[in-house]
């Protein structure tokens, strides 16, 4: 079975640093999409940034020159670090392995990350 298991996450102050992983399992992981996504209560699931097999990259504008995502693939791992925090960055922050072929999709449980003074 497929596990995406997030790690990182906390309370930091606005400026600050944090830095997410998220390590997957029973997948093949090298040559797979992964993302990482965030949701505030009532609001839509949103993609923050993603990252292809082949190490290719995008980002939401709102992050765009304060996060970067990464991956290590003999670690089975992808990476969301974070600079800069501010608080509207407050949400709880999910990993995706994306759909390939007729591969399903498939979500972490998310890891909370609050930025307050």
């Amino acid at each position: 079975q497929v596990q995406l298991v997030e790690s990182g996450g906390g309370l930091v102050q606005p400026g600050e640093s944090l830095r997410l992983s998220c390590v997957a399992s029973g997948i093949a992981f090298n040559g797979r999409t992964m993302g990482w996504y965030r949701q505030v209560p009532g609001k839509e699931r949103e993609l923050v940034a993603g990252i292809s097999g082949g190490g290719s990259t995008n980002y939401a504008d709102s992050v765009k020159g304060r996060f970067t995502i990464s991956r290590d693939n003999a670690k089975n791992t992808v990476y969301l670090q974070m600079s800069s925090l501010k608080p509207e960055d407050t949400a709880v922050y999910y990993c995706k392995a994306e759909s390939r072929g007729t591969w399903l999709p498939y979500w972490g449980q998310g890891t909370q990350v609050t930025v307050s003074a």
